[in-house]
C-alpha cells in the first residue's frame, strides 16, 4: 500500500527527532489507522538523510522473557553492540538491562527505539512504566537514544501522559491518529471519479487500510460482494474486531452502538433499549470518535442531544450490514447484495452530509461562508419540525451566517433548493437578513442562483 498524506505527523516527528533534548514519543490510534505505516515512513525519509540505527519491536503479549529474547534479536540484527555482546548467548534479562545496554550503544551515534503494541508489553512486564521514567530521569545529556512508544490501546496509550501515571511529564511528543479527512480519503482513490470516492468513504470511512482493499478497477457490486458478502468477508471480520473496543466494567459499546444504528439517538432511547445506563459507554464512544454528540449549533447547554455513529464503516457494519449477516452466513451473497445495493442511497445520505460540513470547516478559512467563521453545524427544531443540514457562526456572538442543504441525489435543482433552504434559514434565531447559502449534491447543481455556494463531489474529494 503506498503511503499518502499524514504530512503533518511526519513533520512533528522529525521536529521530535532533531531536537537534542527530546527522548519520548507517544503515536497512538485506533486499530488499522496507520500508526506504524506512519512510523515506516518516518524511518525510510529518516534513513534516506542520515538517520541513526533503528530497532523496531511489536509486543505481543508474550511472556517477558520472550519479549525481552525478541527485543534482543532485533538489537543484534540492528548491528548496534558489534561484538562487544553476544546477545544470542546473553539476551538481555530484564527491561533495566535492555534500555541500559542501548543507552550505551547511543552514545557516539542516535539511535531510534520503537517499542510497538506498547500495551501488549506491559500485559507481562506491568513494571514497563515505572522502568522507563527511572531511565528517563537518570539518563545524561550525551546520549543519543529516543524511544518511541505506539500503540493501539488508545485509553491505555492516553494514559500513560496523564498526572500521576509514572510517564507524566517525560513525554515530549504525542501524535493522536485519527482516520482520513475527505479530502484526504481522496488520496487514496484516485482512479475513482468523485462521486464514486463519495460512494466508498461513505462505506468504509477514512481508515486507511480499508481504503486500500477497496478495487478501483472493480464495480461496487463486485467490491461489496467479496468484502461484505462473504462469511471471510473483510468488512465483515473487520467490523467484528472494530465493535469489541477496550471495554470495562460497566461499558456495553457494541450494544450502544446497535442501537444508535437502530434509530435510537437519544440517551433515554438508548438507555431503554440496552437495558442499562449508557452514559460512560457514551462518553467512551465520543472519546474515541466512534460516536458523535450533536447538537443544534446554535444551542449552549441543551438537552436536545442526539447520537450518531461517527465512523462511516462502524455505521456500516452495525446498520446497513448487520441486517444481512444471517444470509451472508448461509452463503447468499449474491442476494444480499442486491440487498445492500438498494439501502445504499438511503445509507450514504448521513456520511454525506458530514463530508460536505467537514468541507465547509476546511473552506470557512477563505471566507467562502462569510466572515469570521467560528462554528459549523446542523442545527434542529423539534416543535414544528425544522431540521437544516449545515450552519454556519461567525464572530464573537456567534450569529448565523450561512445555511446549507445537502442532497445524496447526483443532481438537484438548485433554485428549487435554495427557496426552500431560505425558508428554513429564516426560522433560525438571529439569522442574518441575507445568509448565504450552500447547496449540496454529489455531481451537480443545476440552475442554482448567482449567490448561492454550489458543493459537489469534486470539491468534497478533490485530491
Amino acid at each position: 500500500m503506498e503511503f499518502v498524506n499524514r504530512v503533518d505527523e511526519l513533520k512533528r516527528l522529525a521536529h521530535w527527532w532533531s531536537d537534542p533534548d527530546a527522548r519520548l514519543a507517544l503515536v497512538l490510534g485506533r486499530r488499522r489507522v496507520g500508526k506504524t505505516a506512519l512510523i515506516r515512513e518516518f524511518v525510510r525519509r529518516g534513513e534516506s538523510a542520515g538517520f541513526g540505527q533503528v530497532v523496531h519491536h511489536t509486543g505481543a503479549g508474550r511472556g517477558r522473557a520472550a519479549e525481552l529474547a525478541l527485543l534482543s534479536e532485533a538489537v543484534r540484527a540492528a548491528g548496534l553492540f558489534r561484538g562487544s555482546r553476544d546477545l544470542q548467548q546473553r539476551p538481555f534479562d530484564n527491561w533495566d538491562d535492555a534500555l541500559d545496554a542501548l543507552a550505551d550503544a547511543a552514545r557516539d551515534h542516535p539511535v531510534l527505539v520503537v517499542l510497538d503494541e506498547f500495551p501488549e508489553l506491559v500485559v507481562t512486564s506491568p513494571e514497563l512504566p515505572n522502568v522507563l521514567r527511572a531511565f528517563l530521569d537518570g539518563i545524561n545529556s550525551e546520549c543519543r537514544l529516543r524511544l518511541l512508544l505506539a500503540g493501539s490501546a488508545v485509553r491505555h496509550m492516553a494514559g500513560l501522559a496523564e498526572e500521576r501515571a509514572p510517564l507524566y511529564g517525560r513525554i515530549d511528543l504525542s501524535l493522536h491518529l485519527h482516520p482520513f479527512r475527505p479530502h484526504e480519503a481522496a488520496m487514496m482513490l484516485p482512479a475513482l471519479a468523485p462521486a464514486d470516492r463519495a460512494v466508498v468513504y461513505g462505506l468504509v470511512g477514512g481508515v486507511p487500510l480499508y481504503l486500500s482493499w477497496w478495487d478501483q478497477e472493480r464495480s461496487v457490486v463486485d467490491n461489496l460482494t467479496e468484502l461484505a458478502c462473504e462469511p471471510t468477508g473483510r468488512l465483515v471480520s473487520e467490523g467484528d474486531l472494530v465493535t469489541a473496543t477496550e471495554v470495562e466494567r460497566g461499558e456495553y459499546p457494541k450494544a450502544v452502538l446497535y442501537a444508535i444504528a437502530n434509530g435510537k439517538t437519544k440517551h433515554n432511547e438508548i438507555k431503554q433499549a440496552i437495558g442499562a445506563e449508557p452514559s460512560r459507554t457514551l462518553d467512551r464512544l465520543v472519546e474515541m470518535r466512534m460516536v458523535e454528540r450533536l447538537a443544534p449549533v446554535t444551542a449552549g447547554r441543551t438537552t436536545q442531544r442526539r447520537y450518531q455513529i461517527a465512523d462511516n464503516f462502524l455505521a456500516f457494519h452495525v446498520g446497513l450490514l448487520s441486517r444481512f449477516r444471517s444470509g451472508i452466513e448461509r452463503g447468499a451473497g449474491k442476494s444480499v447484495c442486491k440487498a445492500l445495493i438498494a439501502g445504499l442511497d438511503d445509507h450514504l445520505g448521513k456520511p454525506w452530509e458530514a463530508a460536505v460540513r467537514d468541507h465547509l470547516w476546511r473552506i470557512a478559512s477563505q471566507e467562502a461562508l462569510g466572515d469570521g467563521v467560528v462554528d459549523i453545524g446542523p442545527w434542529w427544531r423539534d416543535r414544528p419540525s425544522v431540521e437544516i443540514d449545515a450552519v454556519a457562526l461567525a464572530g464573537r456572538d456567534r450569529r448565523p451566517v450561512a445555511a446549507a442543504e445537502v442532497k445524496w441525489a447526483r443532481t438537484v435543482d438548485g433554485r428549487r433548493l435554495a427557496w426552500q433552504l431560505a425558508g428554513k434559514a429564516e426560522q433560525v434565531p438571529g439569522m442574518v437578513d441575507a445568509p448565504k447559502l450552500v447547496l449540496a449534491a454529489r455531481e451537480s447543481v443545476t440552475d442554482a442562483p448567482d449567490d448561492a455556494l454550489v458543493v459537489t463531489a469534486a470539491d468534497v474529494f478533490d485530491n
